[in-house]
């Protein structure tokens, strides 16, 4: 056993309990609570083995598990900028980079090595793991802001138009994914949850 890589892989873990602090604007199923980096990441993966089935194309699937366990560990020094900011681009990669060399830089070279190519593969979008991991990551809040009548939508004015464009990068990674997502969103028009 190296003893070195050993506390380095102590590190990390414990570097990476400050996922558990960050904030998203986004509320648990049918709550007012704001959910937690950990808690979205934690429930992506589940979502990612649950419906691997809808994935357009055959994928590996602990890899996509691994894609969204990783993910947002860059927002410990990144922090978390809401999808629908209008001030600060929801891709603040230089930021990011510098979060995801840092931290997972406190593995040892072969693991840190690994997991910053899966958080590449994840932030470029272009893989068939990728693309099905960014429609988990767009899938989760919009259930979420659909249980709780608008949520965030409402919170925050943003409209049909905004959520529609994100929210369309679901059907890269699933078409059937997609339909009932864009049944959703037609849905929340309708209820009056989400403005046109």
């Amino acid at each position: 056993m190296n003893t070195q890589d050993l506390l380095d892989q102590i590190a990390f873990i414990k570097e990476i309990d400050k996922v558990k602090y960050i904030q998203r604007k986004t509320k648990l199923f049918n709550s007012d609570r704001c959910e937690n980096d950990a808690e979205h990441s934690w429930h992506l993966a589940l979502m990612a083995i649950v419906l691997a089935e809808h994935s357009n194309t055959p994928i590996d699937v602990l890899k996509v598990v691994k894609m969204v366990l990783i993910h947002d560990i860059v927002e410990i020094d990144a922090g978390d900028v809401f999808i629908y900011d209008t001030v600060k681009s929801h891709d603040n990669t230089d930021e990011e980079r510098l979060a995801a060399n840092r931290i997972f830089g406190l593995l040892p070279k072969n693991q840190a090595e690994e997991l910053i190519a899966i958080w590449e593969e994840f932030e470029a979008g272009e893989t068939n793991e990728a693309k099905f991991a960014r429609s988990m990551d767009r899938l989760e809040p919009l259930l979420q802001n659909t249980s709780n009548n608008g949520g965030t939508w409402k919170e925050f004015g943003v409209t049909y138009d905004k959520v529609y464009e994100k929210k369309s990068v679901i059907k890269n990674g699933s078409a059937s994914l997609w339909n009932y997502a864009e049944g959703l969103i037609n849905e929340s028009v309708e209820k009056g949850i989400l403005k046109k």
